[in-house]
């Protein structure tokens, strides 16, 4: 009975996980450039200390949900004719400045600030291939599929699309921006291409994001009743059984 709780439990911890992240993708998946969300597993629930405790041994045998990996998979690319909304086919992140360093993102949802200076729908400014904001003079905007910035004909930048080395796992910072773990550096990526005039969508499609919501939530409703039936046979052998011994 011991074993079956604890099974139980482990299981109720990993899908109730499981279902916040199950509810944050559908939540987003009308976000542009929103990288989904999958839960990975581990077996090791709370480290090295958790084995000084029975419990925690126990727990720890079983399959834990470690945490969440983004789905770098390609989103939908949604044609809006806007000049200045982009669109990253294939790897690769927008580079941009933010109030807490530099950042990554997918949503290309740009526009020429009062000074000329490329921005996010949040005036971020978005940096070009060595790092600096891009400053644009009036006039046409032309953007290659190469991430060159082109106006009335003259090259005036190179977009910073970034991508990293296999294995290196970005952070969310809200919905749609990305931090690089410490000491991690993006490189130009060489396998993307900018497509001018489109937005790219979320990489969650809704029905899908519905049915993983809904099958979380039984799983978990399902170890809660485990763990309720678990319970209640502890109870039963603590005040019929026991006493007798």
């Amino acid at each position: 009975m011991g074993s079956g709780y604890y099974a139980a439990l482990t299981g109720l911890v990993a899908r109730t996980q499981a279902l916040d992240t199950a509810a944050g993708n559908l939540a987003n998946a009308q976000t542009p450039g929103y990288r989904a969300e999958r839960e990975y597993f581990r077996s090791v629930l709370l480290g090295q200390d958790a084995l000084d405790s029975q419990l925690g041994h126990t727990v720890n045998n079983f399959g834990l949900l470690g945490g969440d990996m983004l789905n770098m998979g390609q989103g939908a690319l949604n044609q809006t004719g806007n000049p200045l909304d982009l669109a990253i086919e294939g790897q690769g992140f927008f580079e941009i400045q933010t109030a807490n360093g530099v950042r990554f993102t997918r949503d290309g949802s740009f526009h020429r600030s009062g000074n000329g200076t490329l921005v996010t729908g949040r005036g971020e400014p978005v940096l070009d291939a060595n790092g600096k904001p891009i400053v644009m003079p009036p006039g046409e905007v032309s953007i290659g599929a190469n991430g060159a910035v082109s106006v009335a004909g003259g090259t005036v930048a190179t977009l910073g699309v970034v991508s990293f080395a296999p294995g290196v796992q970005l952070k969310a910072e809200g919905t749609n921006r990305y931090a690089a773990p410490e000491g991690a550096k993006g490189t130009q990526s060489k396998d993307a291409t900018v497509h001018q005039g489109t937005i790219e969508a979320a990489n969650q499609d809704v029905i899908q994001g519905t049915l993983d919501l809904i099958v979380m939530q039984r799983q978990a409703e399902m170890m809660q009743k485990a763990l309720t039936t678990f319970h209640t046979e502890f109870n039963k052998f603590a005040t019929e059984d026991l006493p007798k011994v």
